[in-house]
């Protein structure tokens, strides 16, 4: 997942890498959800990634855009896999072993591309802060928040990663938005909400009869 989204950066703008990306979830969010209200959720989220693309459409490169889907299917199934894995490890050891795995199949393809670079302590340095802040924090996170939320719900939240990689641009770059950016995240918010309200509307639901 990681590696197709870094290789999709180096030919499409990180806005439009992000949104496409984030489609694998809202697939799932359809997916996995029996409600009908979920495609109104996940079309609402769409259009509101869609929009957060604006301006950048037209400079789309076709082997970007399959490395962006490719990111985007691979988050699908990983949001599936961290489900099982939460529940089959206790705390953080499926985490654990997952990324021990991921490593050792990533290593000779980043000896090869690195190459002497590796041998610079701040850039090892800056690899690891990267490897902790982009991947370590964020999947135990994710695994903690995959045990207490359906699969549906958690996709669609996830869906807020566009809005606010738009925001920390904002905040942190001095990234403005334009009008349409700024529609494109206050949809993808009103999705995200939707979708926790109606899940816990359906699982009352549920509970009702066998109260």
């Amino acid at each position: 997942m990681n590696a197709l989204f870094y290789l999709a950066l180096e030919r499409l703008p990180l806005g439009v890498t992000v949104t496409i990306e984030v489609l694998g979830p809202l697939v799932l969010s359809i997916v996995a959800s029996r409600r009908a209200s979920a495609w109104l959720w996940a079309l609402l989220a769409l259009a509101g990634v869609a929009a957060l693309g604006g301006g950048g459409w037209d400079r789309l490169d076709p082997l970007g855009v399959l490395f962006a889907l490719g990111a985007a299917a691979s988050w699908a199934f990983y949001i599936l896999a961290s489900a099982r894995v939460g529940r089959d490890f206790p705390k953080l050891d499926g985490l654990a072993l997952a990324m021990a795995v991921g490593a050792v199949l990533a290593l000779p393809f980043g000896i090869a591309d690195a190459g002497s670079a590796l041998l610079r302590i701040e850039i090892v340095a800056l690899g690891a802060a990267v490897a902790v802040l982009s991947s370590t924090i964020p999947y135990a996170l994710e695994l903690v928040a995959l045990r207490r939320l359906p699969a549906a719900v958690f996709a669609i939240l996830m869906s807020l990663a566009p809005a606010t990689a738009a925001l920390a641009g904002f905040i942190f770059l001095g990234q403005h938005l334009a009008w349409l950016e700024l529609v494109g995240i206050a949809l993808v918010i009103a999705a995200s909400i939707g979708a926790v309200r109606s899940s816990a509307r359906a699982a009352r639901e549920a509970a009702e009869p066998l109260a």
